[in-house]
């Protein structure tokens, strides 16, 4: 099992930065996927950018190209998301989730609680 906690979040102008963090405990970090989502009041939840177990490989949603990155550190059992050039329309609860594996239409194995993200215009 992995447990997995958000922090970072908060308010900021437009077209400013945050870091936001997600700490790993339970299991061998490195052997899974790590995976940010994000859900924006009354919308459902969208994915926003992937990352094997190596770190080699990401993958991120047209929304966020450009602007945002993923990483991880799998020596601390952290995965990041720098978010760069934030928009108004990134405002929304941002989600750390795990998974042992992926293919297209993989559920996640485990997530976090969230951190709220919140940005002016």
């Amino acid at each position: 099992q992995v447990q997995l906690v958000e922090s970072g979040g908060g308010l900021v102008q437009a077209g400013g930065s945050l870091r936001l963090s997600c700490v790993a405990s339970g299991r061998t970090f490195s052997t899974y996927i790590i995976v940010w989502f994000r859900q924006a009041p009354g919308k459902e939840r969208d994915f926003v950018a992937r990352i094997s177990m190596s770190g080699g490989t990401t993958y991120y949603a047209d929304s966020v190209k450009g602007r945002f990155t993923i990483s991880r550190d799998n020596a601390k059992n952290t995965g990041y998301l720098q978010m760069n050039s934030l928009k108004p329309e990134d405002t929304a609860v941002y989600y750390c989730a795990a998974a042992s594996s992926w293919y297209p239409g993989k559920l996640m194995d485990y997530w976090g609680k969230g951190t709220l993200v919140t940005v002016s215009s």
